[in-house]
């Protein structure tokens, strides 16, 4: 490993080619060939599933031109964590990066995950050893969790050491699979045009075809989440900006590409058995090796060996750009964030070939226990990649309005103003259950959705502890939405758990009364179910309340750490307001705050609200001769007594100093009643301390005159007149005296 260094800046060294294999590479993965024909298929048919992928392409071109308006606004690592910070702020940032990372990861993890269904369906049992344990029924085995952790560590590795090299590989591997899946559609298309297996039925028989395809084009967030993956390279490019946008399009219209290739292949050869591609999707769980996955089954069908080994080449290469690509991103992220000191300053290092490798180290040692939960919780984190990346291009759009608002760019406004209201909708139709159909995630995604809010809540907390800077912490609206979405998601959680519950109860009795056949024990069994499904609904009542008072106890500690830090800034505020407006020497009012002084006076005079007031401007005579003679310590022994002195004449007065030996006083009420005999004793303390060799103050007193003067300069310049005036008379005598 080297030697790791302090950061200076990453390499620039992307060409455009380059950035465009990590946005195509990172944006499609395993699940394009594996999970998501089969979902997209069983949710909207060939036609819908085209439609619904053409429409969510479209919508994330929307999403793209944010991206390239925002990423030559701000060209920094950290993609959407920058964008967010600088358009609203740290707080805003911090939660846009929180969700971006979950979805990152979760991506990293499913197809890090994958590799061991990969050696399942193509390989056997070769890595099917050393059973551990059944985990949301799924078997999990130390043989593929250490294939998983392998493909991790080695990806971290190849990243961090051949950071060069891993770059030409992803290109390689992203246009090997390209052309891959488009030789194996186009074989296919080929050779089943003289007639063959129908598409038929276009749309699933028992929904509406405009709704299967909306359907469809809502989770175009998770299918085409990684392709902005770029906006964390933008320092590392080798070209000008201005290209990025014809960059991004061309990798949102090769995705799209790709998998309607890999849906529409998907349908074009089923087994015999089946009386449509409908019938074969269905029964997929049922089957097993080439026939549990449609789009290598059609290659075999028409292309023959060629055909599954174009494919099996292509799905390897789609998982190792997924893996490269999001680690690389999740590296930059971090990088940016450990900049901000969001993570600590370490994992902002770079290595001596300019990769943020404790980053990737970072990103890599988060991994390493995914392995051991299964594909079935991972599938669970998956989903939750939707409403991460959702809420991602919602903060996006959102910034990329308001920076375009701010510099009237109208063009890319509409753009950011039209990408933040398509997340809205997603997301309310990804998270409402049954708001436009009958749709819903699966009730652990809202519980993980509801424990990753509660974690951020939590890590925000230390990070507003450590915050020396006091960045975080300024918008409370920010922790109370996420405070809203905890109770929210847990309640789905709940309501969902009940009604699971309750269908499980029913069919217990369904059961019972089915084989029973009689009534006898009738009373308790019902007495049990009911018993059982309260249990259920208290339990999960119980969860809801301790999640919700964990979010509301940690946002109560984060309200009462802002509020303690406010009440710091505060009163360090009041203390450099008092240490401005004190003069350090003497401790009367300074030169600052006379001009304070001066500005509220001045708006007293041209209001006509000024009373009776007025000025005594005095000088410090001899203070030049006391610094030359005996030192500046000694003149300014001499400035605080003559400051005692006039601060014991005009004790009812704010005394001013305004310069090296210059006071200023600004008499009203009972001083200025009396203002001309506190001038005359002044002047006889002066002439007394002459004899005694004492500090000597020369004082002049003019008053305010509302029919001449405008400002208080005005009066002050009479007063300051008066003051000469005595100055020279108290030096005449003084000369007399010696």
């Amino acid at each position: 490993m080297q030697n790791q260094i302090e950061h200076n800046g990453l390499r620039h060294h992307l060409s455009p080619l380059n950035t465009w294999a990590f946005s195509l590479g990172t944006s499609i993965g395993w699940g394009s060939l594996v999970i998501t024909s089969n979902n997209y298929l069983a949710t909207a048919g060939p036609l819908g599933s085209t439609l619904g992928l053409l429409l969510g392409g479209a919508v994330m071109l929307i999403i793209a031109r944010s991206y390239f308006y925002m990423m030559n606004c701000y060209p920094e690592a950290g993609g959407a964590y920058t964008f967010v910070k600088e358009a609203f702020g740290h707080d805003h940032g911090f939660l846009a990066a929180w969700f971006l990372s979950l979805t990152y990861l979760a991506v990293f993890w499913a197809n890090a995950t994958s590799l061991p269904l990969f050696a399942r369906y193509f390989l056997g049992q070769m890595f099917h050893k050393g059973y551990l344990y059944t985990l949301f029924g799924y078997d999990v085995y130390i043989g593929e969790a250490l294939l998983s952790i392998a493909a991790i560590l080695l990806a971290a590795f190849f990243c961090i050491r051949f950071s060069r090299a891993s770059v030409r590989v992803m290109t390689g591997l992203v246009l090997f699979f390209s052309c891959g899946i488009a030789v194996c559609f186009a074989g296919a298309m080929l050779r089943r045009s003289g007639g063959g297996i129908s598409f038929e039925p276009v749309f699933l028989p028992d929904s509406g075809a405009l709704s299967q395809a909306v359907r469809i084009a809502c989770i175009s967030p998770w299918a085409f989440i990684g392709f902005e993956n770029i906006s964390h390279l933008t320092e590392e490019l080798s070209y000008e900006r201005k290209r990025l946008h014809r960059i991004l399009v061309t990798a949102v219209v090769a995705t799209t590409v790709l998998y309607v290739f890999i849906t529409l292949l998907s349908v074009t050869a089923y087994p015999q058995q089946y009386a449509s591609w409908l019938e074969y999707i269905r029964d997929l769980k049922n089957l097993s090796g080439i026939e549990g996955l449609p789009a290598f089954y059609a290659a075999n069908a028409y292309l023959g060996r060629f055909g599954v080994t174009t494919l099996i080449l292509s799905l390897l290469a789609l998982i190792l750009t997924s893996l490269i690509g999001n680690l690389t991103a999740l590296s930059r992220l971090f990088y940016a964030l450990a900049k901000d000191n969001v993570l600590p300053a370490r994992f902002a290092a770079l290595t001596r070939n300019n990769t943020p490798g404790k980053a990737l180290s970072l990103a890599a040692g988060l991994s390493l226990l995914m392995p051991f939960l299964g594909r079935t919780a991972i599938g669970w984190i998956v989903d939750v990649t939707t409403i991460g990346a959702t809420i991602t291009y919602g903060f996006v759009s959102a910034s990329a309005w308001k920076t375009a608002s701010g510099r009237e760019d109208i063009s890319d406004k509409r753009f950011g103003l039209a990408g933040l209201i398509l997340m809205i909708a997603f997301g309310a139709y990804t998270v409402v259950p049954n708001l436009f159909g009958s749709q819903s995630m699966e009730r652990e995604t809202f519980f993980l959705l509801t424990v990753w809010a509660i974690l951020g809540f939590l890590f925000f907390r230390s990070l507003l502890k450590r915050d020396r800077s006091k960045r975080f912490g300024q918008s409370i609206i920010v922790w109370i939405g996420l405070l809203s979405l905890v109770l929210f998601t847990s309640l789905v959680w709940m309501s969902q758990s009940i009604v699971q519950s309750t269908q499980s109860a029913i069919r217990n009795l369904q059961t019972f009364y089915d084989a029973a056949g009689a009534v006898e024990g009738e009373d308790a069994f019902v007495a049990q179910q009911l018993a059982s499904l309260q249990r259920a609904t208290a339990g999960s009542m119980a969860v809801v309340i301790v999640l919700f008072l964990m979010s509301l106890a940690t946002l109560m500690s984060i309200y009462s750490l802002m509020r303690r830090r406010t009440e710091e800034s505060e009163a360090e505020l009041g203390s450099v307001r008092r240490m401005a407006n004190t003069d350090a020497l003497t401790g009367v009012k300074s030169k600052h705050a006379y001009s304070e002084k001066e500005k509220e006076m001045d708006l007293a005079i041209a209001s006509g609200e000024a009373g009776e007031f007025a000025v005594a401007m005095c000088d410090v005579n001899g203070l030049k001769y006391v610094n030359d003679t005996f030192g500046h310590k000694a003149g300014d022994a001499y400035i605080r007594a003559a400051s005692k002195l006039i601060c014991d004449i005009f004790e009812h007065s704010p005394v001013f100093r305004v310069g090296g030996d210059e006071f200023v006083a600004v008499l009203t009420g009972r001083d200025f009643a009396v203002r001309d005999e506190l001038m005359k004793t002044l002047a006889r303390r002066s002439e007394e301390n002459i004899a005694l060799q004492e500090v000597v103050v020369a004082g002049g007193c003019a008053d305010f005159d509302p029919a001449s003067d405008t400002t208080l300069r005005s009066v002050f310049e009479r007063a300051d007149g008066r003051m000469y005036e005595e100055k020279q008379r108290l030096k005449s005598l003084g000369a007399r005296t010696r």
